[in-house]
């Protein structure tokens, strides 16, 4: 990719997405490689947070989403997950001023009924006080998965035509999508993954079918404006054919 632009150009900003969601990969990596715990790395990743929240509200994107804690993320060491729950309570406590001054809202996504209840609780009081915003969405994945959230939806589904509600043969492609975790957001146009993997890891699968894809090298706590400014004009060089000509 070119040099990481300061400012995002007028061509870039004309096609911008309407919605952007991004793999955060790399804050363990970025930590052994400064000889530090695992959990410098999700602590520096804050900033990246903030940087990029600013820079997609700067750039009129609508739709955010963060793909901050899988459903596999349970499977780590009890002490990091532990640090990182209350990292994450942290900043749904502290960025309040910062989101509200940015006019964002805040959403979230997943299995939100297995995280510790100060971070539900959290949670809610971070929703409630940017409810009235009406600028950029942040949506935070968080105990999320994508094969769980397809589970999910079919088993809705499922119980739906033993009620009587829902016909089976009347099941489509917008019958899925509206029994989705993300049914009231539009699809991302953009997946951007950090640390440079050559994976989609159970993220968004159904959301994405027709998502553009950048990869870049950058770990997600060196990840900021630039590096984010720089995949938006990498998007505006895609011509999008949706399986067309």
């Amino acid at each position: 990719m070119s040099a990481h632009p300061l400012h995002l150009s007028p061509q870039a900003k004309a096609v911008a997405p309407t919605h952007v969601a991004i793999i955060m990969d790399g804050n363990g990596r970025w930590a052994r490689q400064r000889h530090l715990p695992r959990v410098e790395g999700h602590r520096h990743g804050v900033e990246s947070v903030r940087a990029v929240v600013r820079a997609a509200g700067e750039a009129g994107i609508k739709y955010l989403t963060l793909y901050a804690f899988s459903v596999e993320n349970w499977n780590r060491p009890k002490d990091e997950v532990d640090t990182l729950m209350k990292y994450l309570a942290r900043f749904l406590r502290s960025e309040i001023a910062e989101l509200n001054g940015n006019n964002v809202r805040r959403e979230v996504i997943g299995q939100v009924y297995r995280l510790p209840e100060f971070v539900q609780e959290q949670l809610k009081k971070t929703r409630a006080a940017l409810e009235k915003n009406n600028g950029l969405t942040l949506i935070l994945a968080l105990s999320y998965g994508g094969r769980t959230e397809l589970v999910e939806a079919i088993r809705e589904i499922s119980t739906k035509v033993k009620q009587g509600k829902i016909e089976a043969a009347e099941i489509n492609e917008k019958t899925i999508s509206e029994h989705l975790y993300t049914r009231h957001y539009p699809e991302p146009d953009l997946l951007i993954r950090t640390s440079g993997e050559m994976r989609v890891s159970n993220f968004l699968l159904w959301q994405i079918s027709y998502s553009e894809f950048v990869v870049t090298p950058t770990l997600w706590p060196e990840f900021r404006r630039e590096q984010f400014f720089d995949a938006l004009e990498e998007y505006a060089r895609r011509h999008r054919r949706f399986g067309g000509v």
